[in-house]
């Protein structure tokens, strides 16, 4: 492949599939994923996930286990599941496949945030004058919610609590975690052992044993191409699968995120793997306080090194974003404002997608899990239908709750930790806080708005318990190269 083409063939390498003839060049996605026997095995020796209500009755339980067999688990998983009382539980309840008897979300939820979000249905507190939330066959997600990016305030929200599968949204924590331990020009030769134990038909970006990559290479592998191989590779550098898991599920208690049990680091599926909208809100929301998370969330499109030619130089071939509402595709344009950040889709997962935007003055999250109509780039048109309903309704509406800090700054009730008792912005923030001399952090990224680029400038903000997000302003950005 020359250097500074597109591969084609939807842009990914994709362990054992083929592109099917006469696909849409540049269209890419992230693969569905179908249950794997070795993952389940792994996983069933793991913890499970918090605790939930009692597991329905005998009947419920032997529906689902035929539900589960029909989805693609294997029968040995399933009978393993059944006897375990797990396959009727809360638990797996969210990662069935959508059917017409798509399951209904706990009575309960955490109510981390406010009260209201742990209730289901739709919650939504409009003043006189606030726009028309887009109804039940507009909003067909299991899930979703819209917020606040800056000061966390929830303008609306749908089951938000609800633990759901991830998909590959789940590398966003996945990023939180790994993402500042190695420094960007790192270089590593990839092994075997690394790429050993993904998914089959895990999405990949196509990177090669024995090959040479920076880290800067393999974390645009995880952004823009979702690539599980880019993901086990930056594994096996962090101690291995094993400690990585265990590192992501004390971050996301370290976030408040209690809805996030991790089996698989690349968010593949797996029994017990689940998460909740606001969860991977707290997630993007965490993650864009560090300066190269928010270069990879953002950036459309890059070159990447792909084999060694005869005479030795390596080629480059190019890779895409597989969100969306920041590249475009043939049934949607790229969102006026968008700037990241992590989209998904697995077989019990559905369509996944966390995004942010930015409109004036007004910066918004939107996560949307598992939409019920089962059409091209269904998610991605939901969530941007919340976006222009939050960007219209921001200052008419009450919030219904919030996204919290870190527990180290937030019980998650509303109290905030004294400032001796914290643990100071965390690193990344303090470190922009002193390099700018402002009393607020600052940050850079770039997205991609109504096909222009948009630069995210530097700006300094310091609001009690409101986190530093940065202006969006209108310049000339870029495409990354290696």
């Amino acid at each position: 492949m020359g250097s500074g083409s597109i591969r084609r063939s939807g842009g990914a390498l994709f362990r054992g599939v083929l592109s099917a003839a006469g696909s849409k060049g540049g269209t890419f996605s992230d693969v569905p994923t179908t249950f794997s026997a070795s993952t389940a095995s792994t996983a069933a020796t793991g913890p499970l996930a918090p605790a939930a209500p009692a597991a329905p009755a005998a009947s419920a339980a032997t529906g689902s286990a035929g539900r589960a067999a029909r989805n693609g688990f294997p029968l040995r998983t399933v009978a393993a599941l059944a006897a375990g009382g797990l396959l009727g539980s809360p638990l797996l309840a969210g990662t069935a496949q959508a059917d017409p008897k798509a399951p209904a979300p706990p009575a309960k939820m955490s109510q981390i945030g406010g009260d209201r979000l742990g209730t289901p249905g739709v919650h939504v507190q409009p003043k006189p004058g606030a726009p028309k939330l887009p109804g039940p066959d507009a909003l067909t997600a299991r899930s979703w919610i819209v917020s606040d990016a800056e000061s966390g305030k929830v303008l609306a929200a749908k089951n938000p609590h609800w633990q759901l599968a991830p998909a590959s949204t789940l590398k966003m924590l996945f990023a939180d975690t790994v993402l500042p331990k190695f420094p960007r020009n790192q270089k590593h030769t990839v092994k075997p052992a690394d790429l050993a134990g993904m998914g089959a038909g895990s999405s990949m970006v196509g990177i090669k044993e024995n090959l040479t990559y920076t880290v800067h290479d393999l974390w645009l592998g995880v952004f823009l191409r979702s690539g599980n191989d880019a993901v086990h590779t930056l594994s096996a550098m962090n101690g291995g699968t094993a400690a990585t898991v265990a590192q992501m599920q004390q971050h996301a208690k370290e976030l408040n995120a209690n809805d996030t049990h991790v089996v698989t680091p690349d968010g593949y599926d797996a029994p017990g793997q689940v998460s909740s909208a606001y969860d991977l809100s707290l997630f993007a929301r965490a993650g864009l306080q560090n300066a190269d998370f928010r270069e990879y969330c953002s950036t459309a499109s890059a070159q990447f090194p792909g084999d060694k030619g005869k005479d030795g130089k390596r080629a480059t071939f190019g890779i895409q974003n597989t969100n969306r509402l920041l590249s475009g595709d043939y049934d949607i344009k790229p969102y006026p404002g968008i700037a990241g950040v992590k989209n998904g889709s697995t077989t019990n997962a559905g369509s996944t997608f966390t995004g942010v935007a930015q409109r004036g003055d007004r910066k918004l999250l939107v996560t949307v899990m598992n939409p019920a109509k089962k059409l091209h780039n269904e998610a991605y048109k939901e969530a941007a239908q919340l976006l222009d309903w939050g960007f219209a309704a921001a200052d008419k509406v009450e919030p219904v709750g919030r996204l919290v800090g870190p527990r180290s700054e937030d019980d998650g009730r509303g109290a905030v930790a004294p400032a001796k008792h914290r643990k100071g912005a965390n690193d990344s923030t303090q470190a922009a806080l002193d390099s700018t001399g402002g009393s607020g952090g600052a940050w850079t990224a770039v997205g991609i708005g109504g096909g222009a680029v948009l630069l995210l400038g530097l700006v300094g903000l310091a609001v009690h318990r409101r986190w530093p997000l940065p202006a969006l302003v209108r310049g000339r950005g870029r495409r990354s190269g290696r």
